[in-house]
Parts: C-alpha cells; sequence; structure tokens
C-alpha cells in the first residue's frame, strides 16, 4: 500500500510527481485555475489497488467493500480493507457477460451493471450468479452502456453514448422500472452522455455530457422522464466522467484527461480540485461508515485510489444500509 502526502501549495511535475488538493476561483468557463491565497490542509491520496485494466465505476456496499470495473479487462474488481481480489471474472454463468463499466450497489446488496461489451444492463448477486435486467429497446441493443443510478421512486437510469462527436448526437438516457420489468428512454440526442447522479431530493439528474465538456441538469418529471436540460457547468481541458454528491449539495466530477476531480458548488462554481497521480481519472464514490472517505478510480495508473473530506457523500437512492 503506498502513500502519497498531498501538499498544501506547491507540487513539483516529473516521476516524483505528489498529487495535491488545490483551491481555485470560478473559472468562467475555461480559465487557469488560480491557487488558493489561504493555506489548505490536505488530506492524503492513498493508493488501495493497482494492476487494474482501465477502472471504472466504484460502488460501495455500505459495509465494508467497494467493486470496480475493469473496462479493459473482463473482471470486476473487490476491494475490502484495502485489499483487492476477484470477485467476478467473465463467463458468469448463467449470462455470459464481457466487460462492465458503471456499477452501482442496490439495497439488497446485489450490483447493477453496465456491461457494454454486449450492450447490457447486469445484476450481479453476492453468490456470483448472474443476470440481464434488460437488453435492449424495441428489439435493438444498447449501444454502449456507461454509467447508471436509481432515482427516487426506483426506476433504474442508465446512460448508453457510442459516437465521441459533438456532430453525431446519438447518445440516450433509458430508464428501467422499479419492478425491473420495462424499459424506455427518457432523454436522446446527447453528445456521449456518460455519469450520471441524483440531487438529494430526487427533483434534477445530472449528467456529463463529455463530448461537448460539461455537465447538464434535468428537472425529473413526476412520471420520471426527463425534461429540457440545462448547462450546469462547463468543464473544458478534459472530459467530465463520474460524479458524484456530497451532503452540501456540492458534485464532485472525475475530470479524464484532466487530471482531477473538480469540487463544484450547487450553483455551478469550481470550489476546488484534488489533483490525481495520472490524467485520466475516471469515477468517484464516497465510502465508510460515515461516508467521509472518498475512491477515486484512475486510468492512467491503472489504479484506485482514497482520500479523506471533510463533507460526507450523500448516500445513493435505494442504496444499502450503512453499517
Amino acid at each position: 500500500m503506498k502513500k502519497f502526502r498531498m501538499m498544501s501549495f506547491f507540487f513539483l511535475l516529473g516521476p516524483s510527481f505528489l498529487p495535491n488538493f488545490i483551491i481555485e476561483t470560478d473559472t468562467g468557463g475555461g480559465n487557469k485555475p488560480e491557487t488558493a491565497k489561504d493555506e489548505f490542509k490536505s488530506p492524503e491520496l492513498e493508493k488501495v489497488a493497482s494492476g487494474l485494466k482501465f477502472p471504472e465505476g466504484p460502488a460501495w456496499n455500505g459495509k465494508d467493500t467497494l467493486y470496480v470495473s475493469n473496462c479493459y479487462g473482463d473482471w470486476i474488481t473487490r476491494i475490502k480493507a484495502d485489499k483487492a481480489d476477484t470477485f467476478l471474472q467473465a463467463p458468469s454463468k448463467p449470462y455470459q457477460f464481457e466487460k462492465t463499466n458503471g456499477l452501482t450497489v442496490y439495497k439488497d446488496g446485489s450490483i447493477f451493471a453496465c456491461e457494454y461489451g454486449k450492450g447490457a444492463i447486469l445484476r450481479f448477486f453476492p453468490n456470483g450468479t448472474c443476470q440481464a435486467v434488460s437488453e435492449g429497446f424495441q428489439g435493438k441493443r444498447f449501444k454502449k452502456p456507461n454509467d447508471l443510478a436509481f432515482g427516487p421512486k426506483g426506476d433504474l437510469y442508465f446512460t448508453d453514448p457510442l459516437a465521441y462527436d459533438k456532430n453525431n448526437l446519438d447518445g440516450v438516457i433509458y430508464m428501467i422500472s422499479a419492478d425491473f420489468k420495462t424499459t424506455k428512454p427518457v432523454y436522446s440526442g446527447l453528445g456521449f452522455p456518460n455519469g450520471i447522479a441524483f440531487s438529494s431530493d430526487g427533483k434534477f439528474a445530472y449528467v456529463c455530457e463529455s463530448a461537448f465538456q460539461r455537465i447538464i441538469r434535468f428537472p425529473v418529471k413526476e412520471d420520471g422522464t426527463f425534461g429540457d436540460y440545462t448547462v450546469f457547468v462547463d468543464l473544458p481541458g478534459g472530459d467530465p466522467d463520474g460524479i458524484g454528491f456530497d451532503v452540501e449539495g456540492n458534485l464532485y466530477a472525475a475530470h479524464f484527461g484532466g487530471g482531477g476531480v473538480y469540487i463544484i458548488s450547487p450553483d455551478g462554481k469550481i470550489k476546488g480540485k484534488i489533483l490525481t497521480p495520472g490524467k485520466k481519472p475516471s469515477n468517484v464514490e464516497f465510502a465508510g461508515d460515515d461516508l467521509k472517505t472518498l475512491y477515486i478510480t484512475e486510468d492512467e495508473t491503472n489504479a484506485v485510489y482514497k482520500t479523506k473530506v471533510d463533507i460526507p457523500g450523500l448516500r445513493l437512492f435505494y442504496s444499502p444500509e450503512i453499517k
């Protein structure tokens, strides 16, 4: 287990690069971040797992285990007490899965997963069995399911992108009903929809639209579908990827290619940035009995890191009880 001590003001780029916490002023859509004038006492960033293959989709089981996808591999990693092993490896019976991306743990301990190799939403049970929850819409397979989140009424939402192209808006957001029997699109015509998260009251859904390097916000209608979006924040210089809220409404956004995790206030202002050892942080997850441990998956170093935060993470809808 390797630890990195964060520095408050300055860091050296190079082989001995150390992650850092910086506080930024509002970038106003792409200005260079500025270091805060007042000293910020940074926590440690600790590597808890390495040797993964494009880690993604960290998901906490509410007790003692973090699950992580290996997008360029064929297995799901399990991290417990900062030790990693393999939870599942393809093929898994009775459903033969190939590659998973976004994960989320349901209230009963089962894991829902975006399977982007075949284009499906899967459910893994604690005993290792796997079943397909939804494999397509109107006779067509999903494209590349990316990330997923339960909404306030128990419906499961997931993003389904394909082209990373501003001129080919083929991305769709789908909703699977709370009884897991029906699937329908709730919004289409997006430029690579990626990470998804809900506000604490469930009235808004936030989605990373990576092709436009921005996060957009949708009002959630009574029937669970989405109204027209507004742009919540632009994050140039990288792709907003996985996201998660704390209890005060701040949004943590992995900035893939930008080398850090942005902390964004409820009104869309940049409050700070957690710098990562590599340039490709892909996702975040709050964990621990107080939800004050932030896990970060990072794809340049193929590792998982953690750090302590002062504000607890927001407990996800329909997630297991915290023990």
